[in-house]
């Protein structure tokens, strides 16, 4: 009976102890004094290379080092594949996904998130030499694409009958557009209009359709349960957005002087949404 109780017990005692650990990774990331933040590194603007400093840049890269600023500690940046985001967060190889994720439903089931920090919608872009006018032109054609991202169930739910074709990374899949090996190239409006932006003369054998194929809402990931350490993000998200630091940071990578163009933001950083 004693044995019995002595073990029930440790039982017990490791349970609690588990539970502790699980839920105390704010003050694990203060401990070893860094933010080790998951990203593509291959999605300009949101985070990519630059050319001449070879180092990680973008949005989200800035919201990374500006939420390490707010905890206290050093940001780590660590480059993902698409579809190893999840994965490398789920095993705690990262403490956060700042790698351009989409927050929806399905997703809620494997992780937690954070405020949204962007919101954009999926286009397509087509060679004019293709005659394709509109997204319902793509049925029964090859469409080009990223593997392990929304883009793939989204044209495939806008187009029935659609051909994906997916490559490790956006890059790919817009070259190959450009090689011929498929009639459209499907991405976050962001990354497309951003890789259009830098065609220059050659926009002109290029269109951009008009309609989205869905709307986006993107946001961190953030391991299931922890409770403080998302509620640590969200505060430091929800300062940069009070102090005009959100929109500023918005506007570097974003605004008119960017591929992207665009002239205002239709978004804030106050909310957890949910992609439709």
């Amino acid at each position: 009976m004693q044995t019995r109780l002595h073990l029930a017990a440790l039982v017990l005692t490791t349970v609690a102890f588990t539970q502790l650990a699980h839920a105390d990774q704010l003050a694990n990331i203060k401990a070893k004094g860094e933010l080790v933040c998951g990203t593509l590194g291959t999605d300009e603007p949101n985070s990519f290379i630059d050319a001449k400093t070879r180092q990680l840049v973008g949005y989200e890269v800035d919201l990374c080092r500006e939420i390490a600023k707010g905890l206290g500690v050093k940001p780590v940046l660590k480059q993902l594949a698409v579809a190893a985001r999840i994965p490398e967060l789920q095993q705690g190889r990262i403490d956060i996904l700042t790698a351009s994720l989409t927050h929806n439903r399905e997703r809620e089931s494997l992780i937690d998130f954070s405020l949204s920090t962007f919101a954009t919608g999926q286009r397509v872009l087509v060679k004019k030499s293709s005659n394709i006018s509109s997204v319902a032109g793509l049925a029964g054609k090859k469409v080009l694409t990223v593997k392990g991202g929304t883009q793939e169930p989204n044209i495939r739910k806008a187009v029935p009958g659609v051909e994906v074709v997916t490559f490790e990374t956006a890059g790919q899949a817009y070259l190959g557009l450009q090689q011929g090996k498929g009639a459209g190239y499907v991405d976050d409006e962001v990354s497309l209009l951003n890789n259009y932006g830098k065609l220059g003369a050659a926009q002109k054998d290029y269109l951009v359709l008009p309609q989205n194929i869905s709307h986006e809402v993107l946001a961190f990931g953030i391991r299931k349960g922890e409770t403080g350490f998302k509620t640590a993000v969200d505060n430091v998200l929800r300062g940069l957005e009070k102090s005009g630091e959100a929109e500023k940071l918005f506007f570097k990578w974003y605004g008119p002087t960017s591929n992207v163009k665009f002239e205002k933001r239709t978004f804030k950083i106050d909310s957890d949404k949910i992609a439709s």
